[in-house]
């Protein structure tokens, strides 16, 4: 199995910043590619940024400019750099990846980690 452990959300001001990072552990050959995605409270889960095993990234109109997606190879490991974090930034973010995994029929797999609570406030 694989595992997806998120970290770095928190209570921040508007204009203020946060990383988060996510770190995937198991059996997987390699990691195909690594997204975050945010839920706000009645609203859908939505992309937020991703990027690719080959560093393409894609962005969410909204966060774009302030956002950075990032991964480490070597660590297994997504990070989200937000800066300039605005009041409608306030969500449970959520990390995503995608791995080959050498099963009896070797195949791609989604794994999603727990979610980690963003607020930004004043």
């Amino acid at each position: 199995q694989v595992q997806l452990v998120e970290s770095g959300g928190g209570l921040v001001q508007p204009g203020g910043s946060l990383t988060l990072a996510c770190a995937a552990s198991g059996s997987f050959s390699y990691i195909n590619d690594m997204g975050w995605y945010r839920q706000a409270p009645g609203k859908a889960r939505e992309l937020v940024a991703s990027i690719t095993s080959s560093g393409s990234t894609n962005y969410a109109d909204s966060v774009k400019g302030r956002f950075t997606i990032s991964g480490d190879n070597a660590k297994n490991t997504v990070y989200l750099r937000m800066n300039s974090l605005k009041p409608e930034d306030t969500a449970v973010y959520y990390c995503k990846m995608v791995v080959r995994r050498e099963t009896i029929v070797p195949s791609m797999y989604q794994y999603w980690g727990q979610g980690t609570q963003v607020t930004v406030s004043s």
